[in-house]
């Protein structure tokens, strides 16, 4: 029986700033309002990294916009939020964060039995060579797509 996943927002950035080394799963703490407007989809990962403090993990920098029906029990939109993982995972995080270069960058945010779920990478930045030959990559892919989709509409070719 496969699980349902609805993905809420995802780091695109993140996916082309860095080089994903790991991710893992994590809970998110989140106000009664929040969890309304996450369902509704109004979340945004852009600049959102996540740091690890006194031995539990924060996400900062993670918009969610305020439940319009919220009033009073709205919260700050980019307060930051505790991410809910086992010791274990807290500690294997911690080692790879230690390296230099490495930092932990929420990639997705989505929704697994009921219950909002966001995916953390430890992830190394890209330089801008590396930028450049993604991009490069991407584009010689996509034209060679478009080559193959025309010579199999054009027997002729």
């Amino acid at each position: 029986m496969s699980e349902a996943v609805k993905i809420i927002a995802k780091n695109k950035r993140a996916r082309h700033d860095y080089h994903i080394e790991d991710s893992v799963e994590a809970g998110i703490v989140l106000k009664g309002t929040e969890v309304k407007s996450v369902r509704l989809g109004k979340v945004q990962l852009v600049d959102s990294y996540a740091r690890i403090e006194k031995g539990e993990v924060f996400v900062h920098g993670m918009h969610v916009s305020p439940y319009e029906q919220g009033n009073r029990f709205n919260v700050e939109p980019r307060r930051r939020r505790k991410l809910l993982l086992h010791k274990t995972e807290i500690r294997r995080l911690n080692r790879q964060v230690l390296e230099k270069g490495m930092t932990l960058i929420p990639l997705s945010v989505y929704l697994k039995r009921g219950r909002v779920k966001i995916e953390i990478g430890v992830c190394r930045g890209k330089r801008t060579h590396d930028k450049r030959r993604a991009i490069a990559e991407r584009d010689a892919d996509r034209e060679m797509e478009r080559e193959l989709r025309r010579r199999s509409k054009d027997p002729e070719g």
